[in-house]
């Protein structure tokens, strides 16, 4: 369970990860490029309650992310015993989280979207969407713990199998429902939202049966030590909550972007999906090295190893770099085709270019950033880390109204944001991390 730190080791661990990742990001694709043939206007919609639905989720990626810490943690000592008692009481964590998030939003999604949006049709079709999206939300989360448990013992691989078995569902429902093929009705927008629970339960339904038909559940009994432990969920909750609210605070912070720019009009909406879209697969590979940065950095430092922490992030940063840089230039060079299959519109995507070009200097500041900024959560310091997040946030939506808002800015410089907030993470997190005040922490 211990992890080498070596570029090998950390491509081992990472490949897997970035496959399962890029799976559901081709799922997005399809699912945007569907609702692309039905109209802009059910473009537009998807674009804003995904986010919500995104914000949901990372919550719950917050609770699984601070749980997997402790778990890589307990993996680098060898103790296998302590690593199964924070994976089942995780599990128990987990499903309260999704239902408590499930009902908070049946209550606050009308109100945001409510005062938010300038489009009644927009704000009545938004929350009949979510209200159906949110029962895929117990499987998600139980996904994501499951999906951290296998990073943390160096298993990444097995995350591939339910991305992929997820993927096919949602891509393959999709398609029956959005159109009503295969004797089933035309559900347009609704028909996306059903589509997406029955995959993420299929995912779940897989990730869970890889930890039996792999015997895994031999070298990790999960039902002798399936009982709450209210001092374990405790600690869980210190490291995770920071977590949690900086994910709160990240995705609400696109949330808000979103909102202002359905205040621009409905073609900028939708425009702006497609390049969330865009955004989501030109950062794979990047996320993936973050995840790997955070369990390896929590690793080595339970090897008792912590002075190397700082040549693991850097390693990591070196691959994240030279990763982006290569799929940028492949996307700058293809801008006009990758755009045209989300919707073959010349008018669309014209508006969609220049913002393009503007996530793809984004993306090289994020390919460093976030890895670093991963790499001080696997310190466990996700106080500092929920610090940071706040501070980049609040610079962001500054941005975000002054350009949008208040001046009206053209959709290039909205998106402009994303430069900010990467940069302000870059340069908060390098500092944090040459400082050493994160040694010594005990999780």
């Amino acid at each position: 369970m211990k992890v080498a730190i070596t570029n090998k080791g950390i491509l081992k661990l990472a490949a897997p990860i970035s496959l399962a990742l890029l799976i559901p990001q081709i799922s997005f694709l399809t699912n945007t490029a569907f609702l692309g043939r039905l109209g802009e206007r059910e473009l537009a919609v998807n674009g804003i309650t995904g986010i919500f639905y995104l914000t949901l989720s990372m919550i719950g990626y917050g609770l699984a992310s601070g749980i997997q810490v402790q778990l890589a943690r307990r993996a680098g000592e060898g103790d296998s015993k302590a690593l199964t008692n924070t994976f089942t009481n995780g599990v128990m964590l987990s499903v309260g989280c999704a239902l408590t998030l499930m009902l908070l939003s049946l209550w606050v999604a009308p109100l945001i979207f409510g005062l938010g949006l300038h489009n009644e049709n927009h704000t009545y079709l938004s929350i009949n969407y979510l209200y159906l999206r949110v029962w895929g939300l117990p499987f998600l989360m139980l996904t994501q713990l499951a999906n951290a448990f296998y990073i943390s013992i160096g298993k990444s691989r097995f995350l591939i199998y339910g991305s992929l078995a997820s993927t096919v569902t949602n891509i393959l429902f999709d398609y029956l429902f959005i159109f009503g093929k295969g004797g089933f009705p035309i559900m347009g927008l609704m028909g996306a939202a059903l589509a997406s629970i029955v995959s993420e339960f299929v995912y779940c339904v897989v990730m869970y049966s890889i930890f039996y038909f792999k015997k895994l559940h031999k070298q990790y009994p999960v039902l002798s030590y399936f009982r709450f432990d209210s001092e374990l969920s405790q600690r869980s909750l210190k490291v995770a909550a920071p977590l949690i609210v900086q994910f709160l605070f990240s995705i609400g912070g696109w949330q808000v972007f979103f909102i202002l720019v359905e205040h621009l009009g409905e073609r900028e909406l939708a425009a702006s999906q497609i390049l969330r879209s865009v955004f989501g697969i030109v950062s794979i590979g990047t996320w993936a090295l973050a995840s790997t940065c955070n369990m390896m950095v929590s690793n080595v430092i339970g090897q008792g190893k912590a002075r190397e922490v700082v040549s693991v992030i850097w390693k990591i940063c070196r691959l994240s770099f030279i990763y982006t840089l290569i799929v940028c230039v492949l996307l700058l060079t293809f801008s006009g085709t990758f755009l045209s299959l989300y919707r073959d519109e010349p008018g669309l995507v014209a508006l969609a270019t220049p913002s393009l070009r503007v996530i793809v200097i984004a993306t090289l500041i994020m390919s460093l950033s976030t890895v670093i900024f991963n790499g001080v959560v696997g310190t466990g310091n996700t106080v500092v880390n929920l610090a940071i997040e706040i501070t980049c946030v609040l610079t962001y939506l500054v941005y975000c109204y002054i350009v949008i808002e208040n001046y009206r800015m053209p959709l290039a410089w909205a998106w402009g944001s994303e430069f900010v907030y990467w940069t302000s993470l870059f340069i908060i997190s390098f500092i944090y991390l040459k400082s050493g005040k994160w040694k010594g922490k005990r999780i």
